[in-house]
């Protein structure tokens, strides 16, 4: 595993190297199912599995993302001894879409994810053989996963959230936010409609995006809408937007019912999710007496908001404080 982990800190220098060969390979050995989820939506997963590994990460992507996105990751986590479920959320990657514009980005109720979460983990999760049960989420699969364990503290042995969407970074008045959501909420045609400075999903140049500084996972991660179209979603709805903030609003809520070990790790510089809330949630269960790991977020110094896909070094000072935190449960 040491051998494995020392490789973090080099790969973008032979990247296509590795993703033509050993991350190919990998990809090769998967399993993809899909379930039934809320209204029988089908919501698709993927799994690795290996012979010698008792303990297993889910992995909850984060707005508009798939599971073929997360092989890199999946490689990763699976060379350190773990096995690997990765779930591709209702409305995007190559699970059912809920609009028939399916690059919107939209949801009925918050709650149909993490219903259709709590429904794949008693599926796939609770009865497998493993001795250890850990879950990695980013972004809105943050909140998603939060809201889970929440109601399942019990399931999980240790939790680790990058960049959760507990808050999101809108640049208008919080008052005027509210009141064009709840305006919008009463028009259908609004509310099911992209939120404003939204579209259907276009390909960014590298030197406008504010998700990574990696070059080459930005690429590759291009390519896969290019080559894949129906992966493809856009900006949210009105709705998904008034959806999402409710939900953050929830998590804070219920902060003191998510007791098992909590590790929160934080992009310096992220423009997506707002970070005050991740201070606020972490002050919240400590007054709690079950404080996040280290009583504060884990701040990844200089990383936009995708840190799991971030350069190397960054990249690489995330993997190994998940990777320590859940060898410790």
């Amino acid at each position: 595993m040491n051998q494995h982990k020392k490789g973090w800190l080099g790969r973008e220098k032979a990247f296509a190297a590795f993703t033509m060969g050993p991350l190919t390979d990998f990809w090769r050995t998967r399993e993809e199912r899909e379930f039934s989820g809320v209204d029988n939506v089908p919501v698709r997963f993927v799994r690795f599995r290996g012979h010698n590994h008792h303990r297993v990460i889910v992995i909850c992507p984060g707005r508009i993302e798939s599971y073929v996105k997360y092989a890199e990751l999946a490689y990763d986590l699976f060379h350190c001894g773990y096995d690997i479920l990765i779930i591709d959320h209702r409305g995007q990657g190559r699970s059912g879409r809920i609009l028939e514009d399916s690059h919107r980005g939209h949801v009925v109720n918050f709650s149909d994810y993490v219903d259709d979460l709590e429904h794949f983990w008693q599926q796939e999760v609770a009865s497998g053989p493993w001795k250890q049960r850990f879950i990695l989420a980013h972004s809105m699969g943050g909140a998603i996963s939060a809201l889970f364990i929440q109601r399942h503290p019990e399931v999980v042995d240790a939790v680790a959230l990058c960049a959760p969407m507990f808050g999101i970074i809108i640049r208008l008045p919080d008052w005027m936010v509210r009141h064009i959501l709840d305006w919008a909420e009463e028009r259908p045609r609004f509310r099911d409609g992209y939120a404003i400075g939204t579209g259907r999903w276009l390909a960014l140049p590298f030197s406008v995006n504010v998700l990574t500084h990696s070059r080459e996972r930005y690429r590759r991660n291009l390519r896969f809408y290019a080559d894949e179209p129906a992966l493809r979603v856009g900006g949210p709805t009105y709705h998904w937007v008034r959806e999402g903030i409710l939900a953050g609003e929830q998590v804070m809520a219920g902060a003191t019912a998510i007791t098992p070990p909590l590790l929160l790790l934080q992009a310096e510089d992220d423009h997506v999710v707002d970070n005050r809330m991740h201070d606020r949630f972490c002050s919240i269960k400590a007054a709690a007496g079950h404080p996040c790991e280290g009583g504060k977020p884990y701040v990844i110094e200089g990383a936009y908001h995708e840190i799991l896909f971030e350069k190397d070094a960054m990249r690489a000072a995330a993997l190994n404080a998940i990777v320590d935190f859940f060898a410790r449960y």
